[in-house]
């Protein structure tokens, strides 16, 4: 079986659309969201477009934290880690979506285990396996990770996880841990990031028409549309830029 980890989509339809002809045109038997479906500018049509997808073959979902935030937000309750400047964002995005779409992202677990062949159990998480939101990147040190990883719940499980945007395959201690980088946000060159199983773990990025989609963003009402088109799209935070800020956030115990 043929599988495929796409995460970190954040509502852009276009790149999102762009990763589902390649998996479809790889035979992938099977999809894992792996969380941050929203926020971003697209948010009812990238929901409609997995709904979509997942009548052809199975897809499974995980919960990111911008999934998280925005569920609460359709329930009334502003997440106060939501930066100030991204509130407007958060609100925006839950006032697009209907009940239909609160159910279905309450029912997305926070993790999900496969077993694949050729690499036996993997853990799916959004950014660790007991949190959605730290932060550790490939040059995050492994002493810091071992308590995260080297615990009863991994158990010696590859780990694949995003939230960093960051693709990278790296080891900690006994733990392979993979990120399939962000479809929808890249930070590095500009593209739409996953991975897919064949049966080991293949980092893949697919190219798309960034000037078409940076228009399609900007012809939607989202409130930062002009911002996401530049710096989402077309210009993404070069990988360097964003190693060094996150050394300033990332997991420190």
């Amino acid at each position: 079986m043929r599988i495929a980890a796409i995460y970190d989509i954040h509502a852009n339809l276009p790149a999102l659309e762009a990763v589902l002809q390649d998996i479809r045109e790889a035979r992938i038997d099977h999809v894992v969201v792996g969380g941050d479906v929203l926020p971003g500018p697209m948010p009812q049509e990238t929901l409609a477009c997995l709904h979509d997808l997942a009548l052809d073959i199975p897809v499974e979902f995980i919960q990111g934290n911008g999934d998280r935030v925005v569920l609460a937000q359709m329930r009334g309750t502003e997440s106060s880690e939501v930066p100030e400047q991204f509130r407007e964002v958060i609100r925006w995005n839950a006032q697009q979506l209907h009940p239909e779409h609160e159910r279905w992202l309450a029912s997305w677990p926070k993790t999900l285990r496969l077993q694949i062949r050729g690499l036996g159990e993997v853990l799916f998480c959004h950014a660790t396996p007991r949190s959605d939101t730290e932060v550790f990147t490939r040059l995050t040190p492994e002493d810091r990770l071992l308590p995260v990883f080297e615990t009863e719940e991994v158990n010696g499980a590859v780990v694949v996880c995003g939230h960093t945007h960051m693709q990278f395959d790296r080891n900690i201690g006994r733990v392979r841990v993979v990120n399939a980088g962000s479809v929808g946000m890249p930070f590095g060159p500009p593209s739409a990031y996953w991975l897919s199983f064949e049966p080991d773990v293949q980092l893949r990025h697919t190219p798309y028409d960034l000037a078409k989609a940076a228009e399609r963003i900007r012809d939607t009402q989202y409130p930062q549309a002009q911002d996401f088109a530049a710096r989402n799209v077309l210009e993404p935070p070069s990988e360097e830029k964003t190693l060094e800020a996150f050394t300033r956030v990332e997991l420190k115990s």
